[in-house]
């Protein structure tokens, strides 16, 4: 093939075509001539090289052939030789085991005998050296060990040097002399070999099988470039060859990632092998097209080469896969368009697979991957759980509303799943305070990556729309557990759907409330504020919207809106008092702040100073003027902002006394000094509105021993201490268990009972439906601060199945009573007589079992329909003049608890004619209110109170088919929501950066709703799933003693002054300083702006109302009534006559009346006229019917007389409902004391 070249080939003409040809000249200095080859060896005088002119690459090429063939050869040769002396000895083996059943034992010369056996003593030990010496090359090349590990990262790191060294080298010619000892890269190349040969080495001892390990990738790697660099070394020369089979190496890659411990998912591990295939196969592929075309076919005599530099050939492979092929770059070589053919076919089905695969993985790779940067000065919260586009909406609208101080918290959403556009839009929104990360809270690597434990809180969202609530509260009590095992300091508000899940999370070590940890259970707190609305309709509105963040609308013209709106613009805001109240009784300083500082004082702070409960804090709701503050107290205030609120804390009565605007109420000299002087205060405590607020930790001080003593409190002594009435706690009322049959009632008997005064539940449900805690619905409706004979009957209607499932957490409560039915059924409605109840409630259990959100709450919105839609005429049911009837236990209208001796009684408004408690005037004895006639239009269902559950907000629209709200409207500015006659559970998002803001939030409101819950009750609970009785003892009895919520009305007593063109403000001082009664609202007829008499009985509330508010006579107050316990006292006393009742009683000294306000034109004749009408009602007596009672005083049957009773009669009655027992005025229980 080589031969001498001719004389006349110049270097210059030959290095004119192509810079690495070998073309050798007749000039010994430049260079060495050979026949037929156009192409020179480079060299100079100081590189010695081969004279002769001949090429040496088959020298390098036949190393790595002589290399692999050889050890190859040998390697078979021994298996060869192996498999020949396993024979072998197999059938000496077979020979001696012959012998030994003919000759077992040997005798020796020695006398010694020798068994087979013995005989493979000698080969163990050379067995267990070898061995030895292959564990030991496992071990270290194996990536379990850190050894391992460090060699295999290392021959990674070398391989890819060694494919660098190609890079730079593949710019020089094919084949050219080097000088080892000053060519820098080749010592380097050389470096990087030897210790190639030496890993080589070890992988071929620890490996098992040769032959396997003989052939494969990375040793084929090492035979065809380890040999040709020590013969680069003995011959001066550089051969380019096979070293771009290093880019093999690169197939490792993911493997060295994982050792590193940089990749743990499986996709990214798919991503890295794909991609390192990919990447090694298209350069191990473009170093072969430059090897053959830069040296030409061998039997052209490399005459027919091309320079094409290494990226040339990357490019030409790349456009070749793609199937491409520009044309500007291609083979010409034989060796190269052959290569082409066979790499077209792979390389094209891998283009194909791999690529449209990386880039779908790339395209499935978390966009929320990331970690977040915690910022110096500013606290972040992390928020999870149910992330969607209306939960992440109403939280942040509540959570960033701009009436809070400047909110210095950023919210770190974390959620397992990417947002879709829309709440993906809602975040960028919201960029500067939101971050979403895609992760989920049960991975630690994922709450790493949020910085939990530098969070200031977690707030979990719970799904209030799923089907099962208890899978959704196990979700996120599982979340829970994760957080607080990974960070047990961390702050917890979670909602929970189940009260009785709430009982799981007290089995968490690390869960305590008292350190901020809160669960925001939705069905306790809806149920509580229906059970409220019962008690005074239109509760349930107010304390959603206090508790709301909303914006104020301001509207020109003189409609409801305009006045509800005003209200809706309050919301809730603690703040500490100035010093400036220190002494003052809890109604003084109320007053001072309504009148001076525009505030409304509802609540305090109370920490008890007996020793054994001085680490406990109570939320004590207006406590009357035996509680003094002293510094540091915390106040609960109602106001529009929390600007507003800070008047309390900067008030001083030496620089503000005078002052008559609030708003020139700002921080003052003194204020400045004492800052200075903070020696009587205690350590500041955080707040979480936006930085820190000097804030004594001091507590109210009570004027007399703990448990609170309140007048008329001797009466506890007396009272029979081994009869349970109450629970444990003393927080409600508590009978006996009954069984379920016991307060079955048919229809037949339900419509011959009188019931009156009483609250129907309609409730939908079946066997398969989620239970929806009818015990916090009861509850508030039973508790202790209502005297026996104040408790109205409740009356279930609905499936007994259903009703069977919820009895276990009902039948400790007295007064229940269930009439199986349905209450779509207008029989079973008139049999409770649902025109007399006082309130009627609509709960569904079967309403996230449907898909369609606007069919969710049909059979709610059906039943109100249907119950608005119903008649009634002048007699009710069967109750007709001559027939007989019964009252169930505690309705007895005979008995002298139900008469107006006690303080409330049912009277028609003349305005509207719905149902209105009011206090009565008792100046004289038997006197009686005015009844005002209806007409028969005013005996329909849309008269009755009812309180409608919806799921779906946007269904609110079908309740009232005669408003004008917009299917668009927000909740809380539809007619329905404003009149507290629908509720739904999404306006109890609000609670959870309520509670955020403020620790004592959700304990005020549970303390409000939930008609006394503390958590030891719900450790009870947890414990025995039922509630407790305990025994009357002056501790659990003082539990009686807490305010409660009722409806006053200005149509008679002794506001009635007020209630005609009166401000509100003055009503509000009155009642607070003569009966320790504090008004935070108004219930208002929607018409009563226009001043003209109107047929429409609805009404709509107005939340803390200015001092100069005018009020109408029809106006309904919202207040905190004080317990009154002469209200309770002995009924035995007393004649059951009702006639004899009203003097009897009204000349008890314990009945405290209250001075009436008597109206003019008064018409003596229409008194005359009504009295001898219901003496007539009264004398008309019926046969004895037995009735079994739950009442606490008798639990025998007893003789009820029965009176028959006319719709006009029962409508009359019924106009005024009882909610309170009369409110003795606190001159005169201060002179009992």
């Amino acid at each position: 093939m080589l031969a001498v070249a001719d004389g006349n080939g110049s270097y210059g003409s030959s290095s004119s075509r192509m810079s690495n040809n070998i073309n050798f000249n007749k000039n010994p200095d430049s260079s060495v001539s050979i026949s037929k080859m156009d192409v020179i060896i480079p060299f100079t005088p100081d590189v010695p090289c081969d004279n002769n002119g001949q090429r040496m690459w088959w020298a390098f090429l036949a190393s790595s052939m002589v290399t692999f063939f050889g050890g190859l050869f040998i390697i078979l040769l021994w298996r060869t030789l192996k498999y020949l002396w396993t024979v072998c000895c197999h059938c000496n083996i077979k020979n001696k085991e012959a012998q030994k059943v003919n000759n077992p034992i040997t005798i020796q010369a020695d006398g010694t005998t020798k068994t087979g056996n013995e005989k493979e003593e000698a080969p163990a030990s050379e067995v267990g050296w070898m061995t030895s010496v292959k564990d030991w090359a496992g071990v270290m090349i194996s990536a379990q060990t850190l050894t391992g590990r460090v060699l295999v990262v290392l021959v990674f790191a070398l391989s890819i040097g060694a494919l660098g060294i190609y890079f730079i080298d593949s710019s020089d010619p094919i084949e050219s002399c080097q000088n080892f000892y000053k060519d820098f890269t080749l010592q380097i190349d050389m470096a990087f070999n030897v210790f190639f040969l030496l890993y080589f080495g070890l992988r071929f001892i620890a490996a098992n099988d040769k032959l396997w390990f003989w052939l494969e990738v990375n040793s084929v790697v090492d035979f065809f470039t380890v040999p040709p660099v020590f013969v680069s070394v003995y011959l001066n020369r550089s051969w380019l060859g096979l070293r771009f089979l290093r880019a093999l190496r690169l197939i490792q890659f993911s493997e060295i990632l994982q050792f590193l411990n940089i990749l743990k998912t499986s996709n990214s591990i798919k991503l890295v092998n794909l991609c390192s295939i990919f990447i090694s196969t298209w350069l191990t592929a473009a170093g072969f097209i430059h090897l053959v075309e830069n040296s030409g076919d061998p039997w052209e005599n490399f005459q027919n080469s091309q320079p094409l530099s290494y990226w040339e050939c990357v490019y030409l492979l790349m456009v070749t896969m793609s199937t491409v092929g520009y044309g500007d770059v291609y083979a010409r070589t034989t060796l190269g368009r052959l290569f082409m053919v066979f790499f077209i076919l792979g390389g094209l089905a891998m283009f194909a697979s791999y690529v449209p695969e990386i880039i779908e993985l790339i395209g499935n790779r978390k966009k929320y991957g990331g970690s977040y940067s915690a910022v110096n000065g500013r606290k972040h919260i992390v928020v999870c759980g149910h992330i969607t586009l209306e939960s992440v909406s109403n939280f942040l609208k509540d959570f960033l509303h701009k009436d809070r101080d400047d909110v210095n918290v950023e919210i770190v959403f974390l959620h397992n799943i990417s947002p879709n556009l829309e709440l993906e839009a809602l975040f960028k929104r919201h960029f500067t305070q939101v971050e979403f990360y895609q992760g989920s809270v049960l991975n630690p690597h994922d709450l790493a990556r949020v910085k939990i434990e530098s969070a200031d809180a977690c707030l979990i969202l719970a799904n209030k729309y799923c089907a099962d609530p208890d899978a959704e509260d196990a979700s996120n009590i599982m979340r829970v557990i994760s957080i607080k095992n990974y960070h047990p300091k961390i702050r917890i508000i979670t909602q929970m759907l189940q009260y009785h899940n709430k009982a799981h999370l007290l089995n968490i070590p690390s869960w305590n409330w008292k350190e901020g940890d809160d669960a925001i259970c939705l069905a306790e707190l809806k149920a509580g504020f229906i059970a409220q609305s019962c008690l005074a309709q239109g509760l349930s509105t107010m304390l959603a919207n206090l508790f709301s963040m909303r914006s104020y609308i301001k509207i020109e013209e003189d409609t409801w809106q305009k006045y509800y709106l005003e209200g809706v613009a309050n919301e809730m805001y603690t703040e500490y008092l100035s010093s400036a109240f220190v002494g003052l009784s809890f109604p003084t300083v109320c007053e001072l702040c309504y009148v001076k500082l525009k505030l409304l004082l509802i609540a305090i702070e109370y920490k008890s100073e007996q020793r054994e409960s001085r680490s406990r804090k109570r939320i004590l709701i207006n406590p009357g003027n035996h509680v003094k503050m002293q510094e540091g107290t915390l106040g609960f205030f109602i106001a529009s902002d929390a600007k507003e609120v800070k008047r309390a804390f900067f008030y001083c009565k030496a620089c503000h006394d005078d002052i008559t605007d609030p708003k020139r109420i700002k921080k003052c000299g003194c204020k400045r000094i004492e800052d200075e002087h903070p020696s009587t205060l205690s350590p500041k405590k955080k707040q979480r509105n936006g930085g820190m607020r000097n804030s004594p930790n001091c507590s109210p001080k009570m004027m007399r021993h703990d448990p609170l003593l309140i007048p008329g409190n001797e009466q506890i002594e007396s009272m029979d201490a081994n009869v349970k009435r109450y629970d444990s706690t003393g927080m409600f009322h508590w009978c006996p268990s009954k069984e379920i049959e016991k307060v079955i009632l048919t229809r037949s008997e339900a419509s011959m009972t009188v019931l009156s005064g009483h609250v129907v539940v309609c409730i939908f449900g079946d066997v398969t439906s989620a239970l929806v805690g009818l015990r916090n619905l009861v509850m508030p409706l039973r508790a202790s601060n209502f005297h026996y004979h104040e408790l109205k009957p409740i009356v279930f209607v609905g499936s007994l199945d259903y009703l069977r499932r919820e009895w276990e957490t009902l039948h400790n409560f007295p007064k229940v009573f269930i009439l199986p039915g349905t209450p779509l059924s207008r029989a079973d409605l008139r049999a409770v007589n649902i025109n007399l109840c006082d309130m009627c409630v609509i709960l569904s259990a079967n309403q996230n079992n449907i898909d369609d959100a606007s069919l969710q709450d049909k059979e709610c919105i059906l039943a109100s329909l249907n119950i608005k839609s119903m008649q009634f005429d002048d007699s009710i049911g069967v109750l007709q003049a001559n027939s007989q009837g019964f009252t169930p236990p505690g309705m007895d209208r005979s008995s002298p608890d139900n008469s107006p001796v006690h303080g409330l009684v049912r009277q028609a408004s003349v305005t509207t004619g719905s149902n209105i408690p009011i206090i009565t005037e008792l100046a004289k004895p038997g006197k009686l209110l005015p009844l005002v006639s209806f007409s028969q239009e005013k005996n329909s269902g849309t008269n009755i109170q009812m309180i409608t559950e919806l799921v779906n907000d946007s269904n609110v629209q079908f309740l009232d088919q005669d408003d004008d709200d917009d299917p668009d409207t927000e909740l809380y500015l539809t007619q329905p929501f404003a009149c507290g006659t629908a509720f739904a559970v999404s306006v109890l998002d609000s609670l959870m950066s309520a509670t955020y803001f403020n620790d004592n939030i959700l304990t005020l409101i549970r303390t409000l709703v939930t008609g006394g819950a503390t958590p030891e009750l719900e450790a009870l609970l947890a414990e025995e799933n039922a509630l407790r009785g305990g025994y009357s003892t002056p501790q659990t009895l003082a539990n009686r003693d807490r305010c409660r919520v009722a409806q006053l009305a200005l149509y008679d007593g002794p506001f009635a002054d007020l209630g005609d063109g009166g401000c509100y403000g003055d009503l509000f001082c009155k009642a607070l300083k003569t009966y320790n009664m504090l008004c935070f609202g108004i219930y208002r007829l929607r018409d009563a702006h226009l001043g003209a008499p109107s047929q429409c009985t609805k009404r709509y509330v107005i939340t803390n109302p200015p001092y100069e508010f005018e009020m109408v006579p029809t106006d309904l107050i919202f207040c905190l009534m004080q317990f009154d316990h002469n209200a309770g006292q002995s009924r035995a006393s007393l004649s059951h006559s009702s006639h004899s009742s009203h003097s009897s009683s009204k000349k008890s000294s314990s009945v405290h009346s209250i001075p009436a306000t008597n109206r003019q034109n008064r018409s003596s004749k229409a008194r005359e006229a009504r009295d001898k009408q219901n003496a007539t009602r009264m004398n008309r007596m019926g046969p004895e019917k037995r009735w079994f009672t739950d009442e606490a005083e008798n639990a025998y049957p007893r003789n009820i007389q029965i009176k028959p009773m006319s719709t006009h009669m029962a409508n009359q009655v019924n106009q005024y409902k009882s909610t309170s027992s009369l409110i003795p005025p606190i001159r005169e229980v201060e002179d009992e004391c």
